[in-house]
């Protein structure tokens, strides 16, 4: 990777956006019905390579399981709205109509409701009645409090999600959630991130974890670049977390780790390139929450929104581009990648001759930015 120098007393890695990048047709072509856009982690199989991201204006019961039937999967946020109420219809109407200038303190009111377990067993419950397959999220500061009520109520996949979650995490006033001991313990596989490096990445995989989540302060709704100063180029990071699974699949005897791009995803096209990166599949936020039936009423949040002390997200609106269904299977209404998002995918794939997820990981690639 190359070096650019800042200046005198600082150098700093060259990396990439999926702006940036572009995938390059190669001498073969395919017909679009052949190709395979399935995958499948642990025991469980998906028709579609997409996790709807466990955030309220995007995840509730219902849409998790439209999500499954269509292929997909739906992970509900365990410590959103609908495990602090019973009934959240009124609290997500409520913040649909708020104005800009009171919308992040009076979200903080709102999900300053405390969590409540049962909820969280009803909540499991009624997405396992459906027959899909059932996934939850809590961060890493909420996980060893709340994972016991997750597994007894009968989570399929435990996804542990947070701005960035590391292996190692030092504190010296209070314990910290030991990923690899927690996920031995566990019966589930868990998925957890997000991680943005190679070595991030690689320490999360000797975790046992089952998948690694890509991103960094890159979502639509997300202003931690503005107010952390951080952030992580998407293409690069999936190459980089890719480049780790390589070497960790070596180094574990054979032990293959998901890749999962999370953040930076706003179009198919974007879909595409994650892919090309190196990602298995990805997880979708704001492309969502344009669905009809999508909780947030055509707008998005994230937990970064509301946080009690350092709010780095805000509310924002996203409109509607049509029903869950149109939006990953088309057929599409617009020329702007927002719908029929996998029959995008699927042309991409044969456009440059590639059948299944993959081989299209081994797509050229070229440099190419927008203002180049």
């Amino acid at each position: 990777m190359s070096e650019i120098e800042i200046g005198r007393g600082k150098r700093g890695n060259r990396s990439w956006a999926f702006d940036d990048v572009a995938v390059v047709p190669s001498r073969r072509t395919r017909d679009p019905r052949d190709v395979s856009t399935s995958w499948n982690i642990d025991a469980y199989s998906f028709s579609l390579p997409v996790l709807a991201a466990p955030m309220d204006s995007v995840v509730s019961p219902d849409t998790a399981i439209a999500i499954g039937k269509l292929g997909g999967l739906g992970v509900l946020d365990l410590e959103g709205l609908w495990t602090r109420y019973e009934y959240p219809a009124k609290q997500l109407d409520e913040i649909a109509k708020l104005s800009g200038s009171e919308a992040t303190k009076r979200m903080q009111q709102i999900y300053s409701e405390p969590i409540k377990a049962e909820l969280i067993k009803e909540r499991i419950s009624y997405i396992r009645k459906s027959g899909v397959t059932v996934a939850g999220a809590l961060s890493p500061q909420n996980t060893k409090e709340y994972a016991k009520a997750v597994i007894a109520a009968g989570v399929d996949l435990f996804v542990i999600r947070g701005t960035t979650v590391s292996a190692e995490h030092v504190s010296k006033t209070q314990e910290a959630l030991n990923l690899k001991e927690f996920i031995y313990e566990l019966d589930v596989p868990v998925i957890v991130g997000g991680a943005a490096t190679y070595t991030a990445a690689l320490h999360l995989m000797r975790t046992g974890a089952a998948g690694v989540l890509v991103g960094f302060g890159g979502g639509a709704a997300s202003t931690t670049r503005k107010v952390l100063g951080i952030h992580a180029p998407m293409a690069t990071a999936v190459a980089d977390v890719a480049g780790a699974r390589r070497d960790y699949l070596d180094e574990s005897g054979g032990r293959y780790v998901h890749v999962i791009a999370d953040g930076g995803l706003g179009t198919s096209g974007d879909i595409v390139k994650a892919v090309a990166c190196g990602a298995d599949a990805v997880m979708l936020g704001s492309v969502l929450a344009r669905a009809t039936e999508a909780p947030g009423q055509g707008w998005h949040w994230g937990p970064e929104s509301y946080n009690p002390e350092l709010v780095r997200g805000e509310r924002v609106q996203v409109g509607t581009s049509g029903s869950l269904e149109q939006i990953l299977q088309g057929p599409s209404n617009a020329a702007d990648g927002r719908t029929n998002l996998m029959g995008a995918l699927r042309k991409a794939m044969a456009t440059t001759g590639y059948s299944d997820l993959k081989e299209f990981q081994k797509v050229d690639t070229v440099v190419a930015p927008y203002d180049a």
